[in-house]
């Protein structure tokens, strides 16, 4: 893996969280809306739902539309239907993606989806065809310079499972999903920012794409990304600059 990498990618995916920032609280409302119906309205009883309604807040959400999430969630109020889908295919070279998407209509989303995958390359799988190859966790990346030694002892004393330095020299922190926000509260307490900081499907390896292979790949992913039923696009992929 190239030493740029890793840090490289982490910056896009910022830039297209800010470039999603428009949609970002319907997104943020309907993943409170399910989190709620999966695991309660309670956020002290459900770290998804504690979670959401924290993204909510970073994008200004308005507390009385978090509150009507919760409660549509919950049952407390009524609704649009909305279902969890994930979808799972293959880009560039073989690269490994998943697409976590919430709809209110199914069989628009899967034709968006395949759409998608079909008009820049790439092609759906079965469920199950790729997720083995993710593992679900809490992620932290830390820009490069940042002290591994403060990262490792803040981190593995709130929860971390591991604490590694990437070729280019970015700090990474792995967390099981269930610790994430007390490790967050731990850094944040530290001054120790991350860059990236999600419940994420961290990829187990990954496939290098540069040139032709690393353009057509990133477009694949926008194409996913800008999907309104999208809330969020996981790959293998690690485009190179």
């Amino acid at each position: 893996m190239a030493g740029h990498s890793k840090w490289a990618n982490i910056k896009h995916k910022k830039a297209i969280a800010d470039a999603k920032k428009g949609k970002a609280m319907t997104r943020c409302i309907r993943e409170i809306t399910v989190a709620a119906r999966s695991g309660g309205g309670d956020p002290d009883g459900n770290p998804r739902l504690r979670l959401a309604i924290s993204k909510a807040r970073e994008v200004n959400t308005p507390k009385d539309t978090i509150e009507n999430a919760i409660k549509r969630g919950s049952g407390a109020l009524t609704g649009e239907s909305l279902d969890e889908i994930r979808y799972e295919g293959y880009g560039i070279g073989g690269a490994a993606v998943m697409v976590d998407c919430v709809t209110n209509n199914k069989v628009r989303t899967v034709a968006d989806v395949r759409h998608a995958f079909a008009k820049n390359g790439g092609n759906m799988g079965t469920d199950g065809s790729v997720a083995f190859q993710f593992k679900h966790c809490g992620q932290f990346v830390f820009a490069p310079g940042t002290s591994e030694e403060k990262v490792m002892e803040v981190g593995l004393d709130a929860g971390a499972e591991d604490v590694t330095t990437n070729e280019d020299g970015s700090v990474e922190l792995i967390c099981p999903p269930a610790e994430f926000a007390a490790v967050k509260a731990a850094l944040d307490a530290a001054g120790l920012k991350a860059e990236f900081a999600e419940v994420t499907m961290k990829p187990l390896s990954e496939t290098v794409l540069a040139g032709d292979e690393g353009a057509k790949m990133q477009r694949l992913l926008d194409a996913l990304e800008a999907l309104d039923d999208v809330q969020e696009v996981y790959t293998t992929a690690l485009v190179e600059d």
